[in-house]
């Protein structure tokens, strides 16, 4: 029964790590952008709904507020730091400084203002509840999963039959087209920022439930997110989405046989796997689909 304990518990980490790797992978596959900040996007939306329950607020208000925060981060990023870097034809390295300066500062000013104290956030949606002899399942659980389904099914149709959905598959790969069309490359990479800097909330609200939150909490979303990426294919959506509750699933596994502190390990070795046997990834896509 233990298994199927880790199980329960790896599915629900898992839904939680394909939100918010396919979020990086929509940006990357879109814009070509390494958004380093992404685990930083992670951390201000969760504090964001952190402050919201101390101030009193409901719980919409308090995701709203997450969701307000996350995307106004991604689009300040993508207009104040990414553009101008790419106007003067920066270099990746460039961008990866940039964004990883962007990510001390978040987090410095993270610590500031809540401190450096891990924080969880009580709710009844936690309070596991029997449901086998020896399996508890919290309604969190279940919450996580109606999420992810939802979220990748409205998603899955706007990137499929909408023109700005068709236009961000196609920005990667040829933004005169895009002109000749009448779309704007400029307002579908913000709007791949938007969308991208959106799937990050639902997890990190949710974790603030479960695992909860630390200032620190970026670097460890934004290490799956890529491991994620990689292991799905880099840029592809679905693949990264896969890898990311394949991730989930493996960390809580291995707790069955080693100690605890193996757990993150563990997923990075899955990572390593597909680096020496499969480098293209699940699908070896190189755009998002």
């Amino acid at each position: 029964m233990l298994i199927l304990q880790l199980l329960v518990s790896g599915i629900e980490a898992g839904a939680l790590y394909a939100l918010t790797a396919a979020g990086f992978a929509l940006i990357f596959g879109a814009t070509r952008i390494f958004h380093f900040a992404h685990g930083a996007t992670y951390a201000l939306a969760g504090y964001a709904f952190v402050l919201a329950t101390r101030l009193g607020w409901a719980w919409p208000a308090g995701v709203g507020l997450a969701l307000v925060v996350a995307i106004a981060f991604g689009l300040l990023l993508e207009a104040a730091v990414y553009r101008p870097i790419q106007r003067h034809h920066g270099a990746f390295f460039t961008v990866f400084v940039a964004a990883f300066g962007v990510v001390i500062v978040v987090q410095s000013l993270i610590e500031l203002s809540f401190g450096r104290a891990f924080i969880a956030i009580s709710s009844p949606l936690t309070r596991a509840h029997e449901v086998l002899p020896g399996l508890y399942i919290a309604r969190v659980f279940w919450l996580a999963l109606a999420t992810a389904g939802v979220v990748f099914a409205v998603l899955g149709a706007f990137l499929a039959r909408t023109r700005a959905g068709i236009g961000l598959r196609a920005l990667a790969e040829n933004p005169d087209l895009l002109r000749a069309f009448g779309l704007s490359s400029r307002r579908l990479s913000a709007l791949a920022f938007a969308l991208g800097s959106a799937l990050a909330v639902p997890g990190a609200v949710l974790g603030a439930m479960t695992t909860g939150l630390s200032p620190g909490v970026g670097a460890h979303v934004m290490l799956i997110s890529l491991a994620a990426s990689v292991m799905g294919g880099i840029g592809s959506l679905r693949g990264a989405a896969l890898a990311g509750l394949l991730l989930g699933i493996v960390e809580n596994l291995v707790v069955a046989g080693l100690d605890t502190q193996w757990s993150e390990a563990a997923g990075f070795v899955a990572l390593f796997a597909f680096i020496l046997f499969r480098p293209r990834g699940i699908f070896g896509a190189a755009l998002v689909r």
